[in-house]
């Protein structure tokens, strides 16, 4: 199995998740650290394309479940049909994020983005107010990955997200979205239920924002255990 972050998280902040599948046993887990986050490198390229063409050198092909979280899950999607795993599991992916893209707004929007996407930070923070808050450790490494990944990307990422949004269409292979309350941002309630009459299993996980297992690991966990685990969930 492996575990695929979002921006500026790395392969360290999977702990919760990582150490209950460790603990269900006969689970091997990999994480991986994306280019500029982590350990690894810095780059020229920042696009989609080129996080899931790492991937795919990265990864063994025919894994049992690729897991990716936010712009992970926007990577997995573009590598899963040449890592084809079993199944994939996204977690708030970073499918159609809720940004302009087009006309007049697309345009102000973008030219002055830096703006726009710290007041919509302000904004998810704002609404997280309430929810579960990481456990020390977690909040420890959690700030250890934004610490170390290059900043530089970000603009670069979201407008290649926000211009390259995934297709609506049947999934390439078994694949779970497991929504937070924040999942709007990220992937519209109408585009997920287009997936869901595609084929995809969407599921949520109420009370908790963007980063949910950070928040309640245990939830999240139980949320898609059978996933996971397969057979060795009953």
């Amino acid at each position: 199995m492996a575990l695929v972050h979002g921006l500026g998280a790395d392969g360290a902040t999977w702990r919760g998740l990582a150490d209950r599948l460790v603990a269900a046993g006969g689970v091997t887990v990999t994480t991986v650290d994306l280019r500029g986050h982590g350990a690894s490198d810095r780059a020229e390229d920042y696009s989609v394309r080129a996080f899931a063409d790492d991937l795919v050198e990265t990864l063994p092909v025919g894994l049992d479940v690729v897991v990716g979280h936010s712009l992970g899950g926007s990577v997995l999607e573009r590598a899963v049909e040449r890592l084809a795993p079993a199944c994939a599991v996204y977690l708030d992916p970073g499918f159609r994020l809720g940004l302009p893209t087009e006309g007049l707004p697309g345009r102000l929007f973008w030219a002055t983005a830096p703006v726009g996407l710290t007041a919509a930070a302000l904004l998810q923070r704002w609404r997280s107010r309430g929810r579960p808050a990481p456990s020390p450790q977690d909040a420890r490494l959690r700030d250890a990955a934004a610490s170390r990944f290059d900043r530089g990307m970000a603009l670069r990422v979201f407008r290649d997200v926000a211009h390259q949004p995934a297709p609506v269409a049947p999934p390439a292979v078994p694949s779970t979205l497991v929504l937070s309350d924040d999942s709007r941002a990220v992937l519209p309630d109408a585009t997920a239920a287009r997936l869901e009459a595609l084929g995809w299993d969407v599921r949520r996980v109420t009370g908790v924002g963007h980063d949910f297992w950070l928040q309640d690991a245990d939830r999240t966990y139980a949320a898609v255990r059978d996933v996971l685990l397969g057979d060795r969930a009953r």
